[in-house]
């Protein structure tokens, strides 16, 4: 009798692990991933990439151009300007991490109630969000930073994740609500599983992937937040190393000294990476197959 040869299916390993193959051919992750990586290396290790000391100053140097062992020349009080970028990196993925991982915790928990439960409790924490969500990121931190006497990185993390939960709610609610009368979760409650299990081992299973595609894109939009309100001077002081108050010490002497604009391409450059990545995951975890 002849033999038959099996082979294993390219999909056999699962659908995660196309999922995952499928992103890395991605042209928009493998520009992205690079910077990501890059991002998380200056943040994690910022004395390895930059071994100057950031707070190390002479004001002879003031402002002067890029040259060997200084790449990026130095800032307007001496400082050798590229330390200060690489160890701006630091604070800004500290401030989104805080933000946004504050944000997933109030959105995916306040969304499991309100799409499970539904009623006046659904009604109830809507209406918030709603009324939370007419208030702009940028212009509800300038407001509630302003009257702030202490403004170091947790009174900043607190502030935008405050105002950043709202949206992230409702894309969590909408996931409950497809997610809810799945036939999985009618067979488990059939079965007799607790609204507990239910929530945590069906819903949110199911419901996470829009959050998480949401979250990489709120994590670009901190990074331009917090930079934005150290740059208009209610956010981040001194002596606190921000991508935002070296824009705004750079701001008289641009004309004389353009290379002091560098961190603003740091800052793009890191916003372009989160958006890229989150437009990834979006095309990857789209059920309905949106276009690639």
């Amino acid at each position: 009798m002849q033999a038959v040869r099996v082979t294993s299916s390219p999909n056999a390993d699962g659908p995660a692990a196309g999922r995952w193959r499928r992103l890395l051919r991605m042209r928009r992750f493998q520009v992205a991933a690079p910077l990501m990586l890059l991002l998380a290396a200056c943040a994690v290790t910022p004395s390895s990439i930059a071994p100057a000391d950031p707070h190390a100053c002479d004001l002879l140097r003031s402002a002067a151009p890029p040259q060997v062992g200084h790449p990026f020349g130095f800032d307007a009080l001496g400082c050798d300007y590229f330390a200060r970028v690489v160890h701006g990196a630091r604070t800004s993925l500290a401030i989104a991490v805080l933000v946004v991982g504050g944000a997933l915790l109030i959105a995916v928990g306040l969304g499991l109630v309100a799409g499970l439960r539904r009623g006046l409790l659904d009604v109830a924490i809507t209406r918030l969000a709603d009324v939370l969500l007419g208030v702009p990121l940028v212009l509800g931190g300038l407001v509630v930073l302003a009257v702030q006497e202490t403004r170091g990185m947790l009174q900043v993390s607190v502030v935008l994740t405050l105002l950043s939960w709202p949206a992230m709610l409702r894309v969590m609610r909408i996931a409950v609500l497809e997610q809810r009368n799945a036939v999985f979760v009618e067979a488990a409650r059939a079965l007799g599983a607790t609204d507990l299990r239910i929530a945590i081992h069906h819903v949110l299973a199911g419901a996470i992937g829009p959050v998480l595609v949401y979250a990489m894109a709120l994590s670009g939009a901190v990074v331009a937040a917090e930079a934005t309100l150290s740059f208009m001077g209610v956010g981040l002081r001194l002596p606190a190393i921000s991508w935002g108050l070296q824009l705004a010490a750079a701001r008289t002497r641009v004309g004389d000294a353009p290379h002091l604009l560098l961190p603003g391409v740091a800052l793009t450059a890191a916003v372009l990476a989160f958006v890229l990545v989150g437009d990834a995951l979006r095309d990857v975890l789209d059920p309905r197959g949106a276009s690639r």
